[in-house]
């Protein structure tokens, strides 16, 4: 009876770790799913703080990557790698070589649909990380404003051809599914960033701008 009752708990006792075991390699899977083995050694390779490289169209491999679709993040609750990425997609937009006033995540070589976009719309004009950003009306009201690229060195164009408000749906890093409108300068940042998501770069659109020149000419 004993020799039976210790088998019982034995079993048990290795059914119980086995199962853990299974969970928390299934969580770990969870976690890494958003980025294949090459983009987490890009990411892991430095800590959070340190900036990424910059992809440039003037260099032949980068400018391909540049021009492709990025993907939707699965958002996760404690997912430290995207964490640990949207930290360094942040600290990029920000070094000293940058300081820009945007980012988006295919920039630094990640197919992902994430961007920062400074808020010059609020108060202190804080940076925010926006998650599957879309934007899903644009105004006819158009603005004309110049435009620089950090993936475009040496370059800035005006554009008129960028809407003046956009809706814009998009995910928190804490999983809130939200929509705003906004306006102004700031729907510029959105707009540009949005379309490094999809492969677009700001002077594509310069063929467009200059129909609408002619036109309003």
């Amino acid at each position: 009876m004993a020799t039976k009752r210790f088998l019982f708990i034995f079993s048990m006792s290795f059914l119980l770790v086995t199962l853990g075991c299974s969970t928390t390699k299934n969580q770990t899977a969870k976690v890494n799913k958003n980025f294949d083995d090459q983009q987490l050694v890009m990411i892991l390779n430095a800590n959070n703080n340190t900036p990424m490289r910059v992809f440039k169209i003037n260099n032949v491999q980068d400018s391909l990557l540049l021009r492709k679709q990025s993907e939707d993040v699965v958002i996760i609750p404690n997912d430290t790698t995207l964490k640990h990425f949207t930290n360094r997609l942040f600290a990029t937009v920000r070094d000293s070589l940058s300081l820009g006033v945007g980012i988006a995540a295919p920039q630094v070589g990640i197919l992902k649909n994430i961007i920062w976009v400074q808020r010059f719309d609020k108060e202190e004009f804080p940076f925010e990380v926006y998650l599957n950003p879309k934007i899903i009306q644009y105004s006819q009201k158009k603005q004309t404003r110049a435009e620089g690229c950090l993936s475009i060195p040496n370059r800035r164009e005006t554009l008129n051809c960028r809407a003046y408000a956009i809706l814009l749906e998009y995910i928190t890093l804490e999983g809130e599914h939200r929509t705003e409108m906004v306006e102004d300068f700031t729907a510029i940042i959105f707009q540009h960033e949005v379309d490094h998501l999809n492969g677009v770069l700001y002077i594509d659109l310069m063929d467009e701008a200059l129909k609408i020149n002619s036109v309003s000419n």
